[in-house]
């Protein structure tokens, strides 16, 4: 018997017919546990011995409160993808679900989703590459359940495949009952891909740490246009690290001076961005919206590319890990490679902190990048889970939805003003692994040089956010007031006291 809560009664779009939900767990049950029941291969069951926290539980309710659509904003290695594979779970057992449609940004999280969907009972179709691996077998599948022969179909597909012709062409076969999970739901938000969802089907699942679009309010909502508003609870760093979700952590930020030239080159583009800055204002008559200026957003990514490759974090990178040579299960996060005609430049840092490591300092480490084959991936992985090799040198790949909870140190060379990839970040290294008790990371920090009055209101402003932060991620770490004593600096420096 269920226990005896107030059940929510889900509104199923397109037509199916109402049902009263059950609240997914049972009286005299152990907290949080589901009991698995016999099913056909293929079908979605719960792993017997799952154990669903109770914030997770709360979401699970909730999107079902909302009537099948929400987004769940939940912290980096928060569990976001057991919560969506147990509301699959649930709406098998009530309304017989009939097709699961997972999402995902890249390649390797298509593997990692069907990893997890295996453990429940799921035998997903990997829909991604070559389109004769998958399209066949799709297709059968589709007609399998339109002409009652199968139960259940799981699909797991790529950003890119989902908008390509031949997965666009087996949409409108997809039946009522079928549950869209879009993972990593914020890329989902650009006018290509949105236009690209399948807008037949009705029950939908976002799920990010970050759902909100860095510089595109347009794209946010229409992340939320499709898949629903967030659900309560938000579920934050502070409250994973309180209730074990995440492991707990030092934090020492490492503060970088640009060269001479790379302060010269620095001052003449803030000097820039001040100068439009007051013209936009003068021309508007009002204050101007930083993130909504395609000028001024162009000035920012030329200055922060600067930032990125400053030399002294070589070195710095050098003297910091003379002395840890016999650390292991470290990641080293260097500048993103993909960013167009500096995508060379930023690559120049990858090699050259794998020869100061590799060669020079003869720590066993290996590249990861978005070149790095799914086969080579498995293997690197295997490699630094059992530490065989001390680290990984990568770039944005390892960014979004990545697991390896084996990492304990992490060194992050470079990362943009985007706060979703901090928060990427730091969630990827505090993940809980066995004999993990904390985590540590150093974050390299470049300091601005000093400029005159005028351009520092400016610098300020712009600063204000990031910092805002680096003092969030250092209030919540175990070392936390020798982590704030190394901030202080850039605040007395920028007069930014009170962030």
């Amino acid at each position: 018997m269920y226990l005896t809560q107030k059940k929510s009664q889900l509104k199923v779009p397109n037509g199916f017919t109402n049902f009263r939900l059950k609240i997914p767990y049972r009286a005299g049950e152990k907290k949080g546990t589901y009991q698995a029941k016999q099913l056909l291969p293929g079908c979605p069951k719960i792993p017997p011995s799952l154990q669903l926290r109770s914030y997770q539980k709360q979401a699970v309710n909730n999107w079902f409160a909302n009537n099948g659509r929400g987004t769940l904003k939940m912290a980096t290695g928060s569990g976001k993808t057991i919560t969506a594979l147990a509301i699959t779970w649930e709406l098998y057992s009530q309304i017989n679900l009939q097709v699961l449609l997972v999402v995902c940004p890249y390649r390797h999280l298509v593997t990692q989703w069907a990893r997890e969907s295996e453990k429940f009972g799921l035998e997903p179709i990997l829909a991604f590459e070559n389109v004769r691996n998958w399209q066949t077998q799709l297709s059968t599948q589709l007609y399998n359940i339109r002409s009652g022969f199968q139960s259940f179909i799981t699909v797991i597909t790529t950003n890119s495949t989902l908008i390509s012709d031949g997965f666009q062409s087996q949409l409108k076969y997809f039946p009522q009952k079928t549950l869209i999970i879009g993972d990593e739901a914020h890329n989902l938000g650009s006018p290509k891909l949105e236009e690209s969802l399948p807008h037949n089907v009705g029950l939908r699942l976002g799920l990010s740490a970050t759902p909100e679009r860095y510089f595109d309010e347009v794209g946010t909502q229409s992340v939320f246009n499709y898949f629903g508003a967030v659900l309560q609870p938000e579920f934050t760093l502070r409250d994973a690290i309180s209730q074990g979700a995440l492991v707990r952590y030092l934090y020492y930020p490492v503060l970088i001076e640009l060269t001479e030239a790379e302060s010269l080159a620095y001052s003449r583009l803030t000097h820039k961005i001040g100068r439009v800055l007051q013209y936009k204002q003068r021309e508007s008559g009002d204050l101007i919206n930083i993130e909504d200026n395609e000028d001024i957003k162009s000035l920012l990514i030329q200055r922060a590319r600067l930032v990125s490759a400053a030399e002294n974090k070589l070195n710095a990178l050098r003297e910091l890990m003379l002395s840890r040579r016999e650390t292991t299960h470290t990641l080293f996060y260097c500048s993103d490679g993909s960013q167009e005609t500096h995508g060379r430049a930023n690559l120049r840092q990858l090699k050259e902190v794998t020869r100061i490591l590799g060669v020079d300092l003869g720590y066993r480490v290996s590249t990861y990048t978005a070149e790095t084959s799914l086969t080579e991936r498995e293997d690197l992985r295997n490699q630094f889970e059992s530490g065989e090799l001390q680290g990984l040198v990568a770039i944005r790949c390892l960014d979004e939805g990545v697991d390896i909870p084996a990492i304990k140190t992490a060194v992050i060379l470079a990362s943009s003003s985007n706060p979703r990839q901090f928060i990427q970040r730091r969630g990827r290294v505090l993940r809980p692994h066995p004999g993990k008790e904390r985590a540590t990371i150093f974050d390299m920090i470049v300091l601005p040089p000093n400029l005159d009055r005028k351009t520092l209101e400016v610098e300020r402003n712009l600063l204000r956010k990031e910092l805002r932060r680096f003092v969030e991620f250092a209030d919540l770490a175990d070392n936390a007031g020798e982590a704030r004593m190394k901030l202080l600096d850039l605040q007395k420096r920028y007069g930014l006291m009170d962030v």
